[in-house]
């Protein structure tokens, strides 16, 4: 029995020195052969794809600009970054080349993940035959259609889900092996329909307001930021007008700014998707909602005792 108090004990030691990361940050790829053409997917399997040189300098820049953030501006000395990444070639290659900003001391670890990796077009991509399936997937919605012999963008929402469980076990048994002392940043790097799904999952966005989100931009950064009461917003770091520019509805962004000082586990009764997208002209509490609960009962009431006499008359 020793052996298992033990054990008990480390996991609740692990779990006490636990921390929450300060940011979340998503970063989508630089400019690949692919982005600047299309053809690219007929020859090249899409993992393979390679950045463009001009792929390779926003990757840079972008590490400049994340060192700048994670060091508040270099006002802060005490903070590590974990970097994960999707197995393709052009999001190992940014990865690469945003390493260029930091010191080894810097960077706690890195991990490939392939539940974060691109949506599954399907094998080699002829042209003529994407232009159709691609104006077929506007017909019918961008997160239910099935690519032929590749995913939707339902399958990716699947695994990353799961992606999602392991990044919250990584941090609850302190796996990344983070002094509590130090801020924690966790950097993303993946692809822009993966991240749009990654964001979906996270704020329990609605299938109907991912299809308005706009793709990240080459390099294009979304960064969560833990808010005062401990819960994650975008709008710790990010503006009105910018979330606006991604596709959030004003109520997302309202939804946002709440985060930004809500304590955690609060429920934010003034976002209609919560509650309100889903019923008609929910009551406030019971009492309120009695006389019309009973005047609708006393209509079916009706409607049965109609129907039960048409019925004895059809048999007569």
């Amino acid at each position: 029995m020793r052996p298992k108090i033990e054990s008990e004990q480390n996991h609740s030691r692990r779990k006490q020195i636990s921390v929450l990361p300060k940011r979340i940050i998503l970063v989508r790829h630089g400019e690949s052969q692919g982005n600047l053409n299309s053809a690219t997917y007929t020859t090249t399997p899409d993992n393979k794809v390679p950045l463009t040189e001009e792929g390779l300098i926003q990757a840079r820049i972008a590490g400049t600009e994340l060192h700048r953030l994670l060091s508040d501006d270099g006002t802060n000395p005490n903070w590590r970054v974990y970097f994960y990444v999707s197995p393709y070639e052009r999001t190992r290659s940014t990865l690469r080349e945003i390493g260029r900003a930091f010191s080894k001391k810097r960077i706690i670890g890195v991990r490939e993940e392939c539940r974060i990796r691109e949506q599954d077009f399907g094998n080699f991509q002829v042209e003529e035959r994407m232009k159709i399936v691609k104006e077929t997937r506007e017909r019918f919605g961008r997160f239910f259609y099935r690519f032929p012999e590749g995913e939707s963008a339902a399958d990716v929402y699947d695994r990353v889900s799961s992606f999602l469980e392991s990044l919250w076990r990584d941090i609850d048994l302190n796996r990344l092996r983070h002094n509590p002392s130090h801020d924690l940043n966790l950097i993303i790097i993946s692809h822009g329909l993966t991240s749009r799904v990654f964001l979906t999952k996270w704020f329990k966005w609605t299938v109907k307001q991912f299809e308005y989100l706009n793709n990240l931009e080459n390099c294009e950064c979304r960064v969560m930021q833990l808010g005062g009461g401990g819960e994650y917003s975008l709008a710790v770091k990010h503006t009105e007008e910018e979330m606006l520019e991604w596709g959030l509805s004003p109520e997302m962004i309202s939804d946002q700014k709440w985060r930004a000082s809500a304590h955690k586990g609060e429920w934010n009764e003034r976002c209609p998707w919560y509650l309100d997208a889903f019923f008609d002209n929910l009551p406030d509490s019971d009492s309120d909602g009695d006389h019309s609960s009973n005047e609708l009962c006393h209509n079916h009431e009706e409607e049965l005792v109609e129907f039960c006499s048409s019925v004895e008359l059809t048999k007569e």
